[in-house]
């Protein structure tokens, strides 16, 4: 299991994922789950991943891929596809071909296949743009209504996202309430763990404007989560019923 969520906000596009993955209690390991396609200046292109890790690096290679391809086109590749919109069809009919093919290899074994994104961007001209890409391809986008996408073990984190965050909240603010959600998740369900992988790209920048890697015991995030815990200790026992 894994934990990602994705703002897309007025200054722009605030994006966090852990790294575990795990096959059991006995087989934990690390992988990342945000990866950045970039041309600065012209398009940005963030993937986070959850599910089945092999149909996500399947898919993410085949990306790649067809980036790399002589004959590649602005309808087999992302870097070349003329809308975010297109970006996201692309990558949502490459996730389904892939859940496809190993799903008729896993079928017996009853192995889980299930993955999704979360495709954030922007390319030159046009508007930043956020989708979550469901296992068979399809899609929603991320709106002035909900301008947060999550995959994954979300619902831990999602309280404090539906409380704090709008389309007006600054970048600070918001990556503040992605790492307290997270924080939230990480006390919760073991299945999600350090360290992070914290992503910012600003509104026209067409770039990764700010990335950082969170390992476990990073004092920042350690205070930053204790004085969370206070912050709610102290507000539980003020209300009265």
């Amino acid at each position: 299991m894994t934990y990602c969520v994705g703002l897309l906000l007025n200054e722009g596009m605030v994006l966090l994922s852990d790294t575990r993955t795990n096959a059991g209690l006995d087989n934990i390991a690390t992988y990342r789950k945000m990866f950045i396609f970039e041309e600065p200046g012209e398009r940005v292109i963030a993937i986070l991943t959850a599910g089945s890790l092999s149909v996500t690096q399947t898919t993410i290679a085949r990306l790649r891929e067809a980036i790399d391809e002589p004959d590649a086109d602005a309808a087999s590749s992302i870097m070349l596809a003329p809308t975010m919109l297109k970006v996201a069809e692309i990558i949502g009919n490459t996730l389904a071909s892939v859940r496809q093919d190993i799903d008729e290899k896993m079928t017996a074994a009853k192995v889980s296949t299930s993955a999704s994104m979360i495709v954030a961007g922007q390319r030159a001209g046009g508007a930043m743009r956020m989708f979550l890409i469901y296992p068979e391809g399809n899609f929603i986008e991320a709106t002035d209504d909900t301008p947060f996408l999550q995959i994954g073990e979300h619902k831990y984190g999602k309280p404090i996202l539906d409380r704090v965050v709008k389309p007006a909240t600054s970048i600070s603010e918001a990556q503040k309430a992605v790492l307290l959600s997270m924080d939230s998740t990480l006390r919760s369900n073991l299945s999600v763990g350090m360290p992070l992988d914290l992503a910012v790209i600003e509104k026209d920048a067409c770039r990764v404007t700010s990335r950082r890697r969170i390992e476990a015991g990073d004092p920042q995030f350690k205070e930053m989560s204790e004085a969370w815990s206070v912050a709610l200790r102290e507000s539980f026992t003020q209300i009265t019923i």
